[in-house]
């Protein structure tokens, strides 16, 4: 089971982290160490951000940021190590952040996520958790170089969380 950790701008332990692992379905496959730096440096892991680290036990196994965290609709960024993939704990974390985001003081109407048509990993983690499959975008996702991936978006909606249902999306609702 895991557990979910405030970050605290540990710069060293992101920074190992983050280098420790190849990240195939991000913009950089390989992450910078000086231009993580930077980032962290310039507030990008806490301004207008919530983010977590997901541990093993004592071990940063992985690392979720919560996007535009004031809005009612956040959207977030989840990354798991390489050694964390493929036993479900990306289905973990998400049930986690359904947790975290609809049972606030002020909830969140809904929670959106995208990932590239060929994660197929994270896709298993979206629907075994409980997210929808909204919506196909062509051409969305730049990859490692520049190349472009087709995308999918999801969605968790706090009505269907709090009720324990999963209501489904309704396609070809053109009148035409």
């Amino acid at each position: 089971m895991i557990k979910m950790t405030k970050f605290q701008n540990e710069q060293q332990d992101l920074l190992a982290f983050m280098t420790d692992s190849d990240w195939p379905y991000h913009v950089e496959d390989h992450a910078s160490e000086s231009r993580l730096a930077k980032t962290v440096e310039s507030g990008w892991y806490t301004d207008r951000r919530e983010t977590f680290w997901v541990m093993d036990h004592d071990e940063k196994i992985g690392l979720l940021v919560i996007h535009d965290i004031d809005d009612t609709i956040p959207v977030f960024d989840l990354r798991l190590a390489e050694k964390a993939r493929g036993k479900g704990t990306g289905s973990e974390v998400l049930e986690w952040l359904k947790t975290y985001l609809f049972d606030r003081k002020e909830p969140k109407i809904r929670i959106e996520a995208y990932t590239r048509v060929d994660n197929i990993g994270m896709r298993k983690a979206f629907s075994k958790s409980g997210f929808v499959k909204e919506g196909y975008l062509r051409d969305a996702w730049e990859g490692n170089h520049g190349e472009l991936h087709d995308a999918l978006c999801y969605s968790a909606i706090r009505s269907d969380w709090q009720k324990g249902t999963l209501r489904p999306i309704k396609l070809n609702e053109e009148p035409f």
